[in-house]
């Protein structure tokens, strides 16, 4: 193991252990506070992988983190009792589902064109919520029961603040590790030749399309782990979550934290998330032009991201 692999590594036991103990610490709004910054990074990741690896910007996120949410939602409304593991199937294979349709259309095209058929196809599932009341619960949405935290055989108890924390936190971290040993696998690599050069990495004979509607589905798939996360954290879903405007800041996470690094969408969410508390306290309604000015302040002088900037100024 090399030397910069052994301070990596070190420094990610050291934020894990901290956010362990996080919530023993803190009081009750920043522990559920923690809580949703771990799951808005899990949905801003999935993005990256599209994002910083593909290199192809998504406005699809919204309807995968919210179908996500509506499939736990359904699962839990209609089993009884309420299990765990059916709401994270549900969640994951509406997610899912969506994802291959909308990756079979939408990787025919390029650049803005398939951020514009995301976005079209965002839109879409956001009306069929917004206006399906009978199964969606329409404007107002679905409210339930968080379901009692189960392993079969070995452990059953009801969640907690403190619980539910410490499984969004396994969720998270074992989804980063996963999407990590693939973006480094070959499979990651031609999804990084893709970025740099699609007509070369097409000549040389691999199946492009084939590539990015796989890369769409696990981007989506991730996401939907994320909008379950979020359900259960939150006990209701909703057609704002699937609105396009959670996919305009999911790529905001992105470019905040840094492109192409996994972990730095996470501080990203973070990092806009504790602006936008700091600033509505102060600014009411008008929070987001602060936030705009930093944001833009960031992209000029920070065009790395937190993340990139916390990169070079250690190797100085």
């Amino acid at each position: 193991m090399s030397r910069h692999s052994k301070y990596y590594w070190a420094g990610f036991t050291v934020i894990i252990v901290l956010l362990i103990v996080a919530p023993l610490v803190l009081p009750e709004f920043w522990k559920r506070f923690l809580t949703e910054i771990l799951i808005w990074g899990l949905l801003a990741m999935s993005s990256d992988i599209l994002i910083g690896y593909v290199g192809m910007i998504s406005f699809g996120h919204s309807a995968f983190f919210g179908l996500g949410m509506y499939g736990a939602a359904m699962a839990l409304l209609t089993v009884r009792p309420p299990n765990l593991w059916l709401a994270f199937l549900y969640g994951l294979v509406f997610a899912a589902g969506v994802s291959l349709f909308v990756a079979y259309f939408s990787t025919r095209l390029r650049d803005i064109y398939f951020a514009i058929t995301t976005l079209i196809f965002s839109q879409i599932f956001y009306v069929i919520i917004f206006t399906w009341t009978e199964v969606t619960g329409g404007e107002n949405g679905l409210t339930f029961s968080r379901p009692r935290f189960w392993i079969p055989g070995l452990y059953e108890a009801p969640f907690t603040s403190n619980t539910l924390h410490w499984f969004v936190l396994f969720v998270v971290t074992a989804s980063y590790l996963i999407l990590r040993r693939v973006m480094r696998s070959p499979f990651g690599m031609v999804l990084q030749s893709i970025r740099e050069n699609e007509p070369r990495t097409r000549a040389i004979g691999y199946p492009v399309e084939r590539y990015k509607i796989v890369a769409v589905m696990l981007s989506g798939l991730f996401a939907g782990l994320a909008g379950v996360l979020y359900a259960l954290h939150n006990r209701f879903a909703a057609p704002d979550f699937v609105y396009f405007l959670i996919s305009g800041e999911t790529v905001i996470f992105n470019v905040m934290g840094g492109i192409g690094t996994l972990v730095g969408p996470i501080v990203g969410a973070g990092f806009f998330l504790l602006l936008r508390e700091a600033f509505s306290r102060f600014f009411t309604e008008y929070y987001l032009i602060p936030v705009g000015i930093i944001f833009i302040a960031m992209v000029i002088f920070m065009p790395q991201g937190l993340l990139g900037f916390a990169r070079r100024w250690l190797n100085r």
